[in-house]
């Protein structure tokens, strides 16, 4: 028997596997492909994560690396494998993009991560976790052949451990006991591809999958954000090249994401965006919104900021805030992140309302909900008050 607990937006976890039960936040309903995969790889937690655990948290990859592969070869068996291309292909743009913002030498990108004194340990859940993680269980699936025979490997893997912690050597010694033949070979020891690369050495994962398969769904996508960024822009071109009410959920994020690399954008292609896609992504589910909104605030678009206040005042997720905060805060909005926020705290999850805090704080004194007005009145001096009047109406 499996079940499904739906949690108000305020829980600061997207989802969280208990044994036959998943605990999910509500706001991510709408995100239909979203909650769908959510809920696949916290059942593959079942297995990788409750049956056998990491025995620290320095080797989350374990649980998090393998659940991932896990679920990906679920939705490979009943949605297709152009399906899961797509989906890997948007997570591992987002993994290269935090690489390029932290940096190829950042030690949380160590599969191995150390948990050294000061180190937060939430800080080594991140997409290295997952999608490098992934990659190394990917390789070893590769490496002895056959995904077929990797499943076998992985049943053997998990009736040899159950209800017991491990770590990496316990697994790639099981690995090679079960596939005895690569002990002697070469070939997991080249050049860059042995396993304590992997496991060690900072930066992007040392091999990916082949997603080729998903080149359904990501050309388009490819060719729609290219036709934007060309110059000169060719309105016509690329306002009637598709129809993305009609794409997946991860066709549409993948290339609002590619514009968030972007931005800001040109003053003439943010217009005509806003002009093509801002009235039917404001029906769109909260994914595709969050990203929308950001492109707007990365680009001060004016016309559209009355959305982002809206989207705020009724969002208490963690990953639906953050991301706006930030991006408010970098810029000439930050007023307007304050008053929001003085608005919402007493909704906000105590966590998520401390780091919004932070979020506000840097570059300045500690900002307290108390103190968001008197604060809030010595921005609104120094900021443009058309900007801010456009903000603060409710859209």
């Amino acid at each position: 028997m499996y079940d499904i607990v739906l949690l108000p937006p305020s829980f600061p976890i997207v989802a969280m596997e208990n044994p036959c039960l998943t605990f999910v936040i509500c706001s991510i309903l709408d995100s239909e492909d979203f909650l769908l995969i959510d809920v696949i790889h916290e059942i593959a937690h079942g297995w990788f994560g409750n049956a056998v655990t990491n025995a620290s948290w320095e080797e989350m990859w374990l649980s998090e690396g393998l659940a991932t592969y896990a679920q990906r070869r679920i939705t490979t068996r009943v949605y297709g494998a152009a399906f899961t291309c797509l989906e890997s292909n948007f997570r591992l743009e987002a993994l290269h993009r935090q690489i390029r913002i932290l940096g190829h030498d950042t030690p949380l990108s160590r599969l191995q991560a150390k948990l050294d004194p000061g180190v937060n340990p939430s800080n080594l859940m991140n997409l290295f976790t997952y999608e490098k993680g992934f990659c190394f269980v990917h390789y070893l699936s590769q490496l002895c052949g056959d995904p077929d025979n990797f499943d076998s490997f992985l049943r053997d893997y998990i009736e040899k451990f159950k209800f017991r912690s491990v770590v990496a050597h316990e697994l790639l010694e099981s690995y090679l006991h079960f596939f005895p033949h690569l002990r002697d070979e070469t070939t997991g020891r080249s050049e860059g591809l042995e396993f304590d690369c992997w496991l060690n050495a900072p930066g992007p994962p040392l091999s990916q999958p082949d997603l080729s398969q998903g080149s359904v769904f990501t050309a388009p996508v490819e060719t729609l954000s290219q036709l934007w960024m060309s110059e000169p822009l060719d309105v016509e071109a690329a306002s009637s090249f598709a129809n993305i009410s009609d794409w997946q959920t991860f066709q549409t994020v993948l290339f609002l994401d590619k514009l968030l690399d972007k931005s800001p954008l040109r003053p003439e292609v943010m217009m005509q965006l806003s002009l093509c896609y801002s009235a039917d992504l404001a029906t769109m589910n909260t994914e595709i919104r969050i990203r929308w909104l950001q492109i707007v605030v990365r680009n001060n678009y004016q016309p559209d900021l009355p959305q982002v206040r809206h989207f705020l005042l009724c969002q208490t997720s963690r990953i639906y805030t953050i991301p706006l905060y930030e991006d408010l805060s970098s810029g000439p909005l930050k007023s307007c992140a304050l008053e929001i926020f003085y608005q919402t705290h007493g909704r906000l999850h105590p966590n998520l309302r401390k780091t919004i805090q932070q979020i506000l704080a840097q570059g300045g004194s500690a900002v307290q909900p108390e103190s968001a007005v008197p604060v809030l009145a010595t921005e609104l001096c120094a900021q443009n008050p058309t900007s801010l009047r456009d903000v603060n109406v409710t859209a």
